[in-house]
């Protein structure tokens, strides 16, 4: 691949692919954000990409052309977007037929789990991936500390941190800035070719430890509580279906996974829910 990377990024205006941008524009690469609208443009382009192109993931021939002349691919989906599974293979076709010769998948922690819609679907892009002939990195992070954005203010304001399901359940976490700069590593460097990648940051944490540590940084007591799905009244409230059996799965099960891989990869300790809550409270001052 030339010195200058070519990537182009797929969701380059969502939360997640959004903070790749700046880690490739970081290492030099020219980045090209993929977006579905172009009132977008001028955020992405502040986050680091050179350019845009506007087109539906959904429509392989936008795909495709959005990948002409690029060396590289990110790809993360949007979060339970239906037959992601298809929709993943035919983004890995698009990448094969415009001559991409890498991509970098954003997958999940513990593909493999049949019951969970978002986790099982990830396991065909894949394998398309694999079964491609171009070079790849797969990357498996756990739960992202920036899912806690949306409830903090709720927090701060109730005292309470809940969530709809047990709160014995534990998980392991991860910042996705950490994974957003393994991804970049992989994108611009040789080092991480055809690895498959677990991504963790240290501690497995149930909910009553997670208020435990919300409360640490505020100063003051926070609850452990748990939502009640059929509170919601139904209609458009009402949970779609593979949030429920989410729901339902985290009511016994956890999704757990070392920090090993991730430290190893960064050189560094990775960073803590602690300093995450640090700058979530930072941010209400």
């Amino acid at each position: 691949m030339p010195e200058k990377r070519k990537v182009l990024a797929i969701g380059a205006a969502g939360h997640f692919a959004g903070l790749v941008l700046p880690e490739l524009a970081k290492r030099g690469a020219y980045v090209r954000g993929f977006i579905q609208k172009d009132a977008d443009r001028e955020a992405v382009l502040q986050h680091g990409a050179r350019e845009t192109a506007v087109g539906d993931l959904r429509d392989p021939a936008s795909v495709e052309a959005a990948l002409q002349g690029m060396d590289a691919l990110f790809y993360i989906a949007p979060a339970f977007i239906a037959d992601e599974g298809a929709v993943g293979r035919q983004v890995v076709d698009a990448a094969v037929r415009a001559g991409v010769r890498r991509i970098v998948f954003s997958s999940v922690i513990h593909p493999t789990l049949g019951t969970l819609v978002n986790h099982r679907e990830k396991g065909p892009v894949e394998e398309a991936i694999f079964k491609s002939n171009v070079e790849y990195t797969i990357l498996q992070p756990a739960m992202f500390f920036q899912n806690f954005a949306q409830g903090w203010a709720e927090v701060v304001k109730s005292g309470t941190y809940g969530e709809p399901w047990s709160a014995e359940t534990r998980f392991s976490r991860v910042d996705y800035r950490d994974v957003a700069e393994v991804a970049a590593m992989a994108l611009t460097e040789d080092r991480l070719l055809y690895g498959t990648f677990e991504l963790c940051s240290e501690g497995n944490l149930n909910r009553h430890d997670v208020a435990a540590l919300m409360g640490k940084v505020l100063g003051r007591n926070i609850r452990a509580g748990t939502v009640d799905l059929d509170k919601t009244g139904g209609g458009k409230d009402a949970p779609p279906p593979p949030i429920r059996t989410m729901m339902d799965w985290y009511n016994h099960h956890g999704l757990l996974g070392s920090a090993l891989t991730l430290r190893a990869i960064l050189g560094r300790e990775p960073r803590t829910l602690e300093a995450y809550f640090e700058e979530l409270k930072a941010t209400d001052a």
